[in-house]
């Protein structure tokens, strides 16, 4: 019997409700009650909302139930019976993740008939499964292996064989044993409903149920590695980490992901000075507690091709190894021997704010103005003087909050996947009604798809379009348009159609006041840090009059080549990874990643957070601002500053706002940015809106730690070629 890929709804002994198929933490009751409704939790009252689980009332008097196939964020299943608990008066315990309270219940949760149930249906899970405990990677953190330890038994009564189930091969980061399964279905409930993809379900039944892809692919995601947290067993476990560490061997470092723009809350588990496994970490207002398959995986890459020593090129043009002392004095001479208008700096896309903050006050002391990001945006209007204008300004969390969302050439889910997860649960749960103007993509939820031309930005922003009527009509319309978009050659008469068309929404007479319309979504880490700090995004006014000396911290996209250059033009290339700007540099300074350093760096939406130093720098690296001070005092112009504390003074000075960690400062002047934005260039071209990632094969090697992992070039072949081509790695 084949079953598809979704959450079950026939749930043993509870009756077929609504409950069932909303997540907990989003219940809504269509008859809520304005009284609370009184049970009683081991003879301790408690007040409740009506719709109210057990397992949630026992949890609100500050008792835990053990749960298995309940997650808080997923469908209820029902359907590993481990919470099951005893109501006093009734004929058999029931399930307390799907059973809602009713007034006066009384709520055992430590009867001897509970205990027995609970016993009862451990001795179930574990007749089937393996005694692998030593060699699981899961070891040290199973939900199966702690439970078990409270209610198992020490023996077991069956004498029937174990059943034995093949595993499946879904692709190069996820590892199945699947005779561990407990048909939990957390996974196949997290890709129906989170990841928005049907490549899981379940097959057979009874004691043939098995879990699968039914017929054998890649788990086609960019959130799948999640399923190796919401696994309570084994079953699923990381490919790249197995056999490699165990919990309890590993410290971990609470840090931030930089992979993107949205600054993903993450651990770092460390062992021996390397870099383990990155997990996420809970932040509800940032990525829940997913993080993408880039951020979970490509750690392997901060290993492979890094910058351990100072080069400089000699007589012959070869990079050589050289003593800082050798660089730093080289580079400080070059500076000297230049006037301050032939000297420029580029920052990339994964700097932190500390070290643009030293680049910026060592280019001014040279009276150098010269400071660009390798991401381009718009400059005419408004420009980025206005931080409303480069912001995500509705906020992340905020999506959960909109009713009608228009995309304009973004693609969310590869460009910012935690942010695209909101999307899709804001549109199961709230009924968002999403429109699209760009290349039509699969975003894993329904959308109106306008078209791609940028003739429909003018009739949406003149008010001639049917899709006008919709807008006007929203209470809570947000806006968002992708940074890929606006760098294009019409990029600000894009966004001045934007800000006219999120206007026109604002000035409407439902919208609530204080509501903020226009978005704009980033890819990289480091671009709204640096528009704060007052660089020029782009690097055209660089190509414009090219520089004698050219400082790249961490520029590694290739926005600028030798060609573009002078013959004599120095480049002095600041980085961890010998990427697309190492090899055109004359001197390298090798810098440290962001697992080696406390750094600041400013989400999409202008929330700054930190970085914690996780482990240290391979051989001579150190830290950019460090870097940048040293050659500033050589350089003679030493800058105020000897320690992060002080940097950090420093950028409290320029944007007050960088220092305020977790705190989003509210930005506005829509309507002056707007009017600015009417004094440009009305111009569209005809090309129509195709951001550049348009594929998952695209999304996995975007900057120089994914380029350099070799787990992420493994899932681009998977992609290319599909899952036949990927090999299972020999256990020795």
């Amino acid at each position: 019997m084949l079953r598809l890929p979704a959450v079950s709804r026939a749930v043993a002994g509870v009756a077929h409700s609504k409950t069932c198929l909303v997540p907990a933490n989003n219940l809504r009751t269509s008859a809520r009650a304005s009284n609370l409704v009184e049970v009683f939790v081991d003879g301790k009252p408690v007040n409740v909302e009506p719709g109210t689980t057990v397992l949630q009332a026992c949890e609100k008097v500050g008792i835990q139930i053990p749960r298995f196939c309940f997650h808080e964020r997923l469908s209820v299943a029902g359907n590993c019976r481990m919470c099951l608990v005893e109501i006093e008066r009734a004929p058999k315990p029931v399930a307390a993740c799907a059973m809602p309270v009713m007034k006066g219940w009384n709520i055992l949760t430590n009867s001897e008939k509970t205990r027995k149930a609970r016993e009862g249906v451990m001795e179930f899970l574990l007749a089937n499964h393996p005694l692998d405990c030593p060699i699981c990677d899961q070891g040290g953190e199973c939900d199966l292996q702690d439970q078990s330890m409270q209610f198992g038994a020490d023996r077991s009564r069956f004498m029937e064989g174990k059943r034995a189930v093949e595993d499946k091969n879904i692709g190069p980061l996820i590892k199945t044993i699947m005779t561990r399964c407990i048909q939990c279905t957390r996974c196949v409930r997290f890709a129906s409903e989170i990841a928005g993809v049907e490549d899981l379900g379940t097959t057979g039944r009874g004691n043939s149920m098995q879990i699968g892809t039914y017929v054998e692919k890649m788990f086609m995601s960019e959130l799948s590695g999640n399923v190796i947290d919401v696994c309570p067993v084994g079953a699923l476990t990381s490919k790249p980490y197995a056999f490699t560490a165990r919990p309890w061997e590993t410290r971990k470092t609470e840090s931030i992901d930089v992979m993107d723009a949205v600054g993903s809350n993450i651990v770092v588990s460390t062992r021996g000075g390397e870099v383990m496994r990155v997990m996420p970490r809970l932040n509800e207002e940032v990525n829940e507690e997913w993080i993408s398959d880039k951020t979970r995986f490509s750690y392997d890459g901060l290993k492979r091709q890094r910058l351990t020593q100072p080069m400089v090129k000699n007589c012959s043009g070869q990079l050589v190894t050289t003593s800082w002392e050798d660089a730093l004095v080289r580079v400080a001479g070059v500076l000297q021997s230049v006037q301050g208008s032939e000297v420029a700096a580029i920052a990339g896309g994964m700097v932190d704010a500390e070290a643009l903050v030293a680049l910026k006050d060592l280019m001014n002391h040279l009276d150098s103005e010269n400071l660009c990001t390798e991401e381009v945006f718009p400059m005419a209007g408004a420009g980025t003087d206005l931080r409303s204008n480069y912001l995500l300004n509705s906020r992340i969390a905020g999506i959960e909050e909109c009713d009608l969302l228009l995309l304009i050439g973004t693609n969310p889910r590869y460009e910012a996947p935690l942010f695209n997860a909101r999307i899709r649960k804001s549109w199961l749960h709230n009924e968002l009604q999403v429109a699209l103007v760009g290349h039509e993509v699969d975003l894993s939820y329904n959308y109106d798809h306008l078209g791609d031309s940028t003739q429909v930005l003018k009739d949406i922003a003149a008010g001639t379009h049917p899709f006008c009527l919709t807008l006007a009509s929203a209470k809570r319309p947000v806006v968002v348009v992708g940074s890929t978009t606006l760098q294009r050659a019409d990029g600000a008469a894009i966004l001045n159609a934007v800000s006219t068309i999120a206007q026109n929404a604002r000035a409407s007479s439902g919208v609530e006041e204080g509501w903020k319309v226009l978005n704009v979504l980033h890819r990289v880490a480091s671009q709204v840090a640096a528009l704060d700090l007052g660089y020029k995004p782009g690097v055209e006014a660089i190509r414009n009059a090219p520089p004698k000396v050219l400082f790249l911290l961490g520029a590694d996209a290739g926005c600028i080549t030798r060609q573009d250059l002078p013959k004599d033009s120095f480049i002095i290339y600041q980085g961890h990874h010998g990427d697309a700007g190492a090899p055109m540099a004359d001197v390298i300074l090798p810098g440290a990643a962001y697992t080696e350093k406390n750094a600041t760096y400013v989400n999409t939406e202008g929330r700054a957070q930190q970085t914690r130093v996780a482990v240290t720098a391979p051989g001579m690296a150190r830290e950019d601002w460090k870097i940048i001070r040293a050659v500033a005092e050589l350089a003679g112009v030493t800058l105020p500053y000897d320690s992060v504390a002080e940097v950090r003074d420093r950028l409290a000075e320029v944007a007050p706002n960088l220092v305020r960690y977790d705190d989003v400062e509210v930005a506005n002047y829509f309507k002056q940015a707007n009017e600015l934005a009417q004094t440009v260039d009305q111009t569209l071209l005809a090309d129509p809106l195709i951001p550049p990632q348009v594929s998952v094969k695209d999304f996995y090697m975007t900057d120089p730690i994914s380029r350099a992992s070799q787990t992420m070039a493994k899932c681009v072949k998977a992609v290319t070629e599909g899952a036949d081509a990927i090999e299972e790695p020999a256990i020795c």
